[in-house]
């Protein structure tokens, strides 16, 4: 590595930075620049930073508060603009940039760009809404203009607003109408119009001009003023082609001072013709009305009845009505004595004591029946058994015994003997008697009756 020679001078960072600055800032003291805006920021501070950049460059920028709070428009990415200012290094990092003093979109005006700005934020918040635009009165009883009073503004709708309606109480509240001051004198023209009870129609005023020359018809405080005006408020400025913040704010646009003059009042001419006309229409229509109802009067009289007759003919009636409520009285009174006499038999025959008589002979009867039923079967049931008796009696061995019978068994098993081979000759022989019982010997046995056989 080559050593630097001792001669030569070496920089420190912050040297050269200077040097840099230096002779950037004095080689370049306030230049006219343009460009498009990237990156736009606006902190808490109200200084705006952005980059201007071209097809092939691009420098930071910055406008501190105290001069952008002059513009009339907000700077926006995407946005060419000129402006004009001075080089700047800042040597924290190293990097140079320009500090705009002045502003304004490239190819427009900034009072053109301000007022395409304001006008969409205006008419976001609904400020130009139809809603909001109150209706002109017919009539107006005071009207306030508001224009300069040495103009020829006010003079031609003087002119215009007594022809159409000579007495008409014209009040004047002089502004003016451009300039520095003029944005202030509107807007408290319209607070203390906005303060009076007896306004009924308020006009702002004034002649045509160029868009700097209608910069004070185009602020933001001049148009919340005429949005809060509690009158109708009637926008006359400039020429058919012009148009203003105040025109969209307003109640009713007019093309000219003069054609606002016109809207404002109506010819008093023709309304006194009109009033002619409509009188005699009323007296013709009143004198029609009168007439019909005096014929039906007429009618009504003929149909009315004399009170004394018509009480009469009441009396007769409440006569029939009562006779008839009578008689409707009686019979109904009648029809339920006859219904009350029926349930009451009717009670009678179902009475307790009645039921419980009846129910005492049927069980009496019922008694009798039961102590004949009961001594017929004890009747038949005795028969019966004397009848079974007799039968049982007559199988009883006893009694076979008694007619002369006996019975023959064999000893010692005992077994009762029904044919003489179940016995041999000589076999001892059991013989049950009526009274008493018999041994005996078998000594000869003989075949059944009709057999001879000896044995």
């Amino acid at each position: 590595m080559l050593n630097p020679p001792l001669t030569q001078k070496i920089f420190s960072i912050t040297q050269l930075t200077k040097e840099i600055q230096t002779l950037l800032e004095e080689s370049f003291p306030f230049i006219w620049i343009t460009g498009e805006i990237s990156n736009f920021k606006s902190p808490a501070s109200g200084h705006y930073y952005f980059t201007l950049k071209d097809d092939q460059a691009q420098i930071s920028a910055i406008m501190f508060r105290g001069q952008n709070r002059n513009l009339q428009f907000l700077p926006a990415d995407g946005m060419k603009i000129t402006g004009f200012g001075r080089i700047n290094v800042y040597p924290p990092r190293g990097a140079y940039q320009i500090v705009l003093e002045y502003l304004e979109p490239a190819g427009t005006g900034a009072l053109q760009a301000a007022f395409e700005q304001l006008k969409a934020r205006l008419s976001q918040e609904g400020l130009f809404d139809e809603r909001y635009k109150k209706p002109l009165p017919f009539l107006p009883a005071i009207i306030y203009l508001i224009t300069s009073p040495t103009g020829s503004v006010a003079h031609d709708m003087i002119r215009v607003l007594l022809r159409r309606y000579p007495n008409l109480d014209i009040r004047i509240f002089p502004v003016s109408v451009q300039g520095d001051a003029a944005v202030d004198e509107i807007v408290e023209a319209l607070l203390i119009i906005n303060s009076l009870d007896d306004a009924d129609l308020a006009i702002i005023a004034r002649g045509g001009g160029s868009l700097e020359d209608l910069s004070a018809f185009n602020s933001e405080k001049v148009a919340r003023a005429i949005f809060a005006l509690r009158v109708p408020v009637i926008s006359a400025i400039g020429h058919e082609t012009d148009f203003t913040i105040a025109d969209f704010v307003a109640d009713l646009r007019a093309p000219t001072p003069s054609a606002a003059a016109e809207l404002a009042v109506p010819v008093k001419a023709e309304l006194q013709v009109r009033s002619q006309m409509l009188l005699k229409q009323l007296h013709a229509r009143f004198n029609q009305y009168l007439e019909k109802r005096t014929r039906h009067l007429h009618d009504l009289i003929r149909r009315l009845v004399h009170p004394k007759k018509r009480l009469e003919n009441l009396t007769l009636r409440l006569d029939d009505l009562t006779l008839r409520m009578t008689r409707a009285f009686t019979r109904s009174f009648a029809r339920q004595r006859q219904q009350l006499a029926w349930w009451n038999q009717r009670l009678g025959k179902n009475s307790p004591a009645h039921q419980i008589l009846s129910l005492q002979c049927s069980l009496a009867d019922m008694h009798e029946k039961l102590l004949r039923s009961a001594v017929s079967m004890i009747h038949t049931r005795q028969m019966r058994i004397s009848e079974l008796t007799g039968r049982l009696h007559a199988l009883n061995p006893a009694a076979v015994l008694d007619r002369g019978f006996s019975i023959a068994r064999t000893l010692p098993d005992k077994t009762i003997i029904f044919d003489a081979d179940a016995v041999s000759i000589g076999q001892i022989l059991e013989i049950l008697l009526a009274k008493g019982v018999l041994h005996c010997r078998v000594e000869k046995k003989e075949p059944p009756h009709g057999q001879k056989n000896d044995i």
